[in-house]
C-alpha cells in the first residue's frame, strides 16, 4: 500500500513520525486528506480531530493550532496542541467546557479579549470531549 513520511512535532516533542497512508486534519478553512503523492501544500490549523492512518490502523487526536506542510510526499503536522484520544481525560475536557460555558454566560461583564479567550476556550474543550468520546 501507497504511503507517505508523517511526524507529528509539538512543543512538547515529536508524538508521530513514521509512514502513513492517510492524514485528515481540519485547517482554517476546512477539513483536508492528505494522502500518498499529494501535491505540495501548506495550510495553518484550525481546531478539529485529526486521523492518521498508518499500517491499516486510525488512530484519533485533538488537533489545535499550528501548520501542515506537505513537500515531496513528507508531510509535517506542527500543532501548538496534539492529543491523541486515549490521553485525553474527558473529566478535565467536561470541567473545562462547563467554565467556560459559565464565563460566558455572562458575557455582557466581558472586554473583547475575555470573550475571545472563553469562546476559544470552549471550542477546544468541545474538540477534546469530542475525541475522547469517539464521535
Amino acid at each position: 500500500m501507497a504511503s507517505f513520511n508523517l511526524q507529528v512535532v509539538t512543543p512538547d516533542g515529536l508524538m508521530f513520525s513514521g509512514e502513513a497512508q492517510s492524514l485528515t486534519v481540519r485547517s482554517v478553512e476546512g477539513d483536508v486528506c492528505i494522502l500518498p503523492n499529494h501535491i505540495n501544500y501548506l495550510t495553518a490549523l484550525g481546531m478539529g480531530e485529526a486521523r492518521i492512518t498508518a499500517d491499516g490502523k486510525t488512530r484519533r487526536a485533538a488537533c489545535i493550532g499550528g501548520m501542515l506542510s506537505v513537500q515531496d510526499n513528507d508531510v509535517k503536522l506542527v500543532p501548538t496542541t496534539f492529543e491523541w484520544s486515549d490521553e485525553i481525560d474527558a473529566d478535565r475536557a467536561e470541567r473545562a467546557r462547563a467554565e467556560a460555558e459559565d464565563k460566558l454566560a455572562q458575557r455582557d461583564k466581558l472586554s473583547d479579549h475575555e470573550l475571545a479567550v472563553a469562546e476559544a476556550k470552549l471550542k477546544r474543550a468541545l474538540v477534546r470531549k469530542s475525541v475522547a468520546q469517539g464521535r
